[in-house]
């Protein structure tokens, strides 16, 4: 009875939502990744920073119990409109993902997307992988090598020109969709020669659109900032007129994005003037996605507001300075 209840307790902490997207509808998250292992540890990254910077791919959930979850969320939720896998950090870098978007595919229509990086696409593996999605979202934030280290911050063994050819190489053989996301950081990415670097490249792939992001929330990197609405407009004039380009960053909801950071700051804090709690257990409590809370949670440690416990028996439990 324990490891059921353990098991769906773990099913429901890797599925969220689903969740409004500007881009994706109602979006059904599947998170297939640990807490920021990922390939890159970008300056602009909400999550923080990364703690495992790997390239090697590896199983890190069990696919039953992440298909028993969307079965759940599926009987739970009409609306639903692209089952999408991501994660805390890169998704691509879990061995499984052919097998999860295999058997979701067997239990629902709902279209699948993925969202990466796109750092790993020149694996043939990752590729093959990628076959079966219905959309993929690959992210290119730069062409030229001293702007690609810079603001994604690649693991060893990474170059401009593994992913770009990886990039290429999607692009040609996937019969699915492909958005292209870049994500501008101001001062870092958006001067006029990069973007006409990136639009040399993109002109030969075969893509659906190019969309335009820049930094909204509050990023790994304090001096990664954002650029302006107006900003983005004029960077998407500089993209041939043969590709469809969209800006993305939702500037309406950047003030409630910073209302909602103080809410669920603040509710932490009360959270934990009652008692000491695990990361788990707040999770559930305030009806807030684990990734999610952790952000907030290092945040409020950073300012020395709470910490982590040093009692031996209570090493998981966070409790607040006084």
């Amino acid at each position: 009875m324990g490891k059921d209840r353990a098991k769906a307790e773990q099913s429901k902490r890797l599925i969220y939502g689903p969740v409004p997207s500007r881009r994706l509808g109602f979006s059904l998250g599947v998170d297939i990744i640990p807490y920021k292992v990922c390939s890159y540890n970008c300056i602009y990254c909400q999550l923080g920073k990364t703690t495992s910077h790997i390239l090697k791919r590896k199983s890190y959930v069990s696919p039953a119990i992440v298909i028993k979850g969307i079965k759940g969320a599926i009987s739970e939720n009409k609306k639903i409109d692209y089952i999408t896998f991501s994660g805390s950090g890169e998704p691509t870098l879990n061995k499984d993902l052919c097998i999860l978007i295999q058997k979701t595919k067997k239990i629902t229509s709902i279209p699948i997307a993925v969202l990466t990086n796109g750092s790993l696409l020149w694996r043939k593996s990752v590729r093959n992988d990628l076959a079966s999605a219905d959309l993929v979202v690959p992210s290119l934030d730069a062409v030229s090598a001293v702007v690609f280290k810079k603001i994604n911050r690649p693991a060893k063994g990474l170059s401009t020109k593994k992913v770009l050819d990886g990039i290429k190489k999607f692009a040609e053989d996937f019969e699915g969709e492909i958005r292209l996301e870049i994500m501008l950081v101001k001062g870092i990415n958006d001067s006029e020669n990069e973007i006409n670097k990136i639009n040399e490249f993109v002109k030969g792939l075969k893509i659906n659109k190019i969309e335009l992001n820049t930094v909204i929330r509050p990023p790994n990197d304090p001096k990664a900032g954002p650029l302006t609405k107006e900003e983005l407009l004029r960077i998407k004039k500089l993209f041939d007129s043969n590709i469809k380009v969209e800006v993305i960053s939702d500037f309406t909801k950047h003030h409630e994005t910073r209302v909602f950071r103080k809410d669920l700051e603040q509710r932490i804090i009360d959270l934990l003037k009652r008692r000491p709690c695990r990361k788990e257990e707040m999770s559930v409590s305030l009806g807030v996605h684990l990734n999610e809370l952790l952000k907030y949670l290092n945040l409020l440690m950073q300012r020395k507001k709470i910490r982590k416990s040093k009692k031996s028996s209570q090493k998981d439990f966070y409790i607040l300075n006084l």
